[in-house]
């Protein structure tokens, strides 16, 4: 495969900057003309994947959050969202439905979940004391 576009966006983990990942990568990926369909399970999984790290990967610290998007062939975007922050104690059991480390009440556990239904693919990678990195891909359909 070849890749035809990237980019690299470099975002301070705080509430509200979700949005704005979720814009970027959309914007990014406008121009392979998905379908509105195809472009909103985009925006839902970028958004679930930075409001992890915001929520989850830096809870007594400042840190950041890289998203790379990877177009190949015109055709397949690979999203990865990275962070330094303390990583997952068991990845497997972390994208389990309705896990969460936090309040029931705040949060359903569905990040992971949401992510693997609206992506062609996910792999999560994660260390102890390292970090996080969520990698998803999405073919998206030549439309007429």
């Amino acid at each position: 495969m070849k890749i035809t576009n990237h980019v690299k966006i470099n975002l301070p983990a705080h509430v509200g900057n979700e949005g704005f990942a979720r814009a970027a990568v959309a914007a990014f990926c406008a121009p392979l003309s998905p379908s509105i369909e195809e472009i909103n399970d985009i925006k839902t999984a970028v958004s679930e994947a930075v409001t992890n790290v915001i929520v989850h990967a830096y809870p007594e610290k400042d840190g950041e959050i890289d998203v790379e998007v990877v177009i190949y062939d015109d055709k397949l975007i690979s999203i990865t969202v990275t962070d330094a922050g303390i990583g997952l104690i068991d990845p497997d059991q972390a994208m389990k439905p309705f896990f969460t480390t936090k309040s029931a009440e705040e949060h359903s556990g569905m990040g992971f979940t949401i992510m693997e239904a609206f992506m062609d693919e996910l792999d999560v990678r994660s260390e102890l004391g390292r970090g996080t990195r969520v990698t998803m891909r999405k073919a998206i359909k030549q439309h007429a």
